[in-house]
Order: structure tokens, then sequence, then C-alpha cells
């Protein structure tokens, strides 16, 4: 799935001043991650240049252009501005030259300034693009956080995810996601789940119907975002089938191409999902911290068998 991200959402989050904006300048889509300091590029260099991404110019890139004459700066910055770029931000609140705000409006691109420092401005707006523009896609499930852990439970309509959810609620844990769930890859190893803004704490219960999970059980009892850190596949119990009794086998689940541990849990009645769902989450975490039950248990029935 394409996500984009507008450049007015930037300019208010970064709270950037707006030196110069062309009509609808806030509706600039953002399409990558990256960002540039066109430093070789105002020397002339355009091999491998991106005009996609924003650009910054710092204190570098401004001393560099006071040794230009005006005709050589307006020349350079003219060459840079041609490319058609979504923006160009000024770092550490710099004087503008008049060279470069007229590129800006014979271009119509977007001028904006801030007063942090350059490297701890590209590390925030960086951060916050590679969030926004991560790689997204969407599952039909209900994501919750357990004891700090986000637990993806998946599962045919009416198994009971839902349901489950809801105990878990009561039981003081939080709601994130129900019935769709939106799973943006935000780094190499990191998946973070959400709900579409407008299903957002609701919840459904067959025979009920919709619930609002934040009105009812308080503001604690929801969440906007949460990574993903297990999967539990729901499903109803099969007389015969084998089922994972020790947990040595370490299934995952692939989203997006990161492997996630995942649980199959069979579903009869009798069976408590919510506690058995604590158990797994409280485990998931001691296996992250080191330990694993499971290999502590064949270990010991190794060293016995060899005492024999």
């Amino acid at each position: 799935m394409s996500v984009t991200v507008k450049l007015g959402a930037i300019i208010e989050e970064q709270s950037l001043e707006v030196i110069y904006g062309p009509e609808n300048y806030a509706e600039v889509p953002i399409t990558i991650a990256e960002i540039n300091r066109p430093s070789l590029q105002l020397a002339g260099f355009f091999d491998y240049f991106d005009p996609r991404r924003i650009q910054i110019l710092g204190q570098v890139e401004y001393t560099y252009l006071e040794n230009l004459t005006p005709a050589e700066r307006t020349k350079r910055l003219s060459c840079l501005f041609e490319t058609k770029l979504p923006a160009v931000i000024v770092t550490r609140d710099l004087p503008i030259y008049p060279e470069l705000l007229a590129c800006a409006k014979n271009t119509e691109t977007t001028l904006l300034r801030t007063k942090e420092g350059t490297s701890r401005f590209m590390s925030d707006i960086m951060l916050s693009l590679s969030v926004a523009l991560a790689p997204m896609t969407s599952v039909h499930g209900v994501l919750v956080e357990v004891f700090g852990e986000g637990i993806l439970l998946l599962g045919e309509s009416g198994v009971g995810k839902s349901e489950t959810a809801i105990e878990l609620v009561k039981r003081g844990h939080r709601l994130v996601a129900d019935d769709a769930v939106e799973i943006k890859k935000v780094s190499r190893k990191t998946l973070v789940g959400s709900s579409p803004e407008i299903i957002r704490h609701f919840i459904e219960l067959r025979g009920i119907g919709v619930v609002d999970v934040k009105r009812i059980f308080g503001i604690g009892s929801v969440k906007d975002t949460e990574n993903i850190n297990l999967v539990i596949n729901l499903e109803p119990w099969q007389s015969g089938k084998a089922y994972d009794r020790l947990g040595l086998d370490g299934e995952t689940t692939d989203i997006m191409g990161i492997q996630v541990p995942s649980l199959t849990i069979p579903v009869k009645p009798g069976r408590n999902l919510a506690i058995i769902i604590e158990v797994a989450s409280m485990n998931n975490r001691q296996r992250k911290m080191g330990y694993n039950a499971a290999e502590e248990l064949n270990r010991r029935l190794m060293e016995s068998m060899g005492e024999e």
C-alpha cells in the first residue's frame, strides 16, 4: 500500500516557519523518508540526485553560498530549485538570502525555516518520516497490549477474538484495534499496529453491537499504537489434531518480511482464553530476556536420561 504524508502535516509537527509557500503548498505530497543536504548539488554535481527529497540548508551550505557573488549564488541555487523540489528547509534560524527567496518564488518551491540545529533537526524529521511513510498492510484481527507485549489475535470470524479482547480489557490490559489492524513496517525488525481512525476504540460484540471501549472502561483501557511482538492464531478445537504441548518448535508468522513469534491456540468451551493469552505474553517476554521454559525442561530431561 502506497503511503504519503502532506507537507502541511510536517510543517505543523516540526513547528516550521513558512518563508514562502505557493498556492496549496500544504497539500504537497511527500513520498519518501530520505532527506538531503545539497552541498554537492550547489557545487554542480547532480549525479544520483533525487529531487523528491526534502532539502536541508545548514551552516555548511550557507557558508559556501556566502563566499559566492550574488550572481553566482543565483546560478547555483537556480540549478537546484529547477529540479522541482517538494520543499527547502533552512536550519539554525539562518537569514534568508534574497537570491534564495527569489529562486523559491520563481520555481514555486516551498521555503521553510527552523530554529533547530541541523543535525538534531535532521534526526527528528527523518524519524518522523520513517514512521509516517513506512510500508503498510491491513489484516483482519484484534490487537491488544498485554503486560507490555503487543498481541495480534487472528482467526476466522466468530472464533472469539473480540470477546477475548474485552475480557483482557476488564483484566487491566489495553485495546489497540478491533476487526481491522493497520500494520506499518517502521524498521527491518519492527512492526507497529494501529486502528483505522474511523473505528478507533470501538469493538463489536455479537449480540450486543458496537461498544466504545474508551468511554465504558476509561482512557487507560485503550492505546493508539503498539509494536507487534506475538501473533496468536485462534482456531476451533479439532479433535485428533496434534497441538504443540511443549513449545519447542518456535513457530513464526511472516508479516511484511518480518518473522513474528506465533502460537496456535485451540478454542473450545471451558478454556479461559484471556488467562491463556496473559501467560503467553509473559512467557514471550521471558523468551526475549533469554529464558525458555521448554528448552529448560528439555535440558533437565536430557540430563536425567544421561544420569540413568
